[in-house]
């Protein structure tokens, strides 16, 4: 959602989470996939990766599905897939920032990912960061 905060990703995940639990991860995964279903709102949706950082469901690019993520890198180099799937794995859930080019501005801006762990998935949702905080 535009101008979403960390919390509201947050809470977009465990969105996510209740609906995996009930459904099941094979209705669950396509859900989130589907760009016309409850998991994408304006500028966030979900995205969900295994733990070998291989992406399993994208909001809003269905050509990752099944590609492996892990040594993607943002526009500052840095490996945030790898960070995301270490967190999750050590803690289980967290938050990751990183770099990525936001296609309608056509700026690299930074993105506030809060992600869960959940069996053998790892369910994510990001908001850029300077948006919300423009709004704080």
């Amino acid at each position: 959602m535009y101008g979403a905060s960390g919390k509201e990703a947050k809470e977009f995940v465990k969105k996510a989470i209740a609906f995996y639990k009930k459904t099941g991860k094979a209705v669950a995964l396509a859900e989130f996939t589907n760009p016309k279903g409850p998991f994408i709102e304006g500028e966030q949706y979900v995205f969900v990766l295994n733990l070998k950082g291989t992406m399993l469901a994208h909001g809003v690019n269905e050509k990752y599905i099944g590609q492996d993520f892990i040594d993607v890198k943002d526009s500052d180099g840095r490996s945030f897939i790898r960070e995301i799937v270490e967190v999750a794995d050590k803690k289980g859930s967290g938050f990751v920032d990183y770099k990525w080019y936001k296609p309608d501005t056509k700026e690299d801006l930074v993105k506030h990912v809060y992600f869960e762990k959940v069996d053998d998935l790892i369910i994510c949702s990001g908001v850029y960061k300077e948006m919300w905080r423009e709004l704080l």
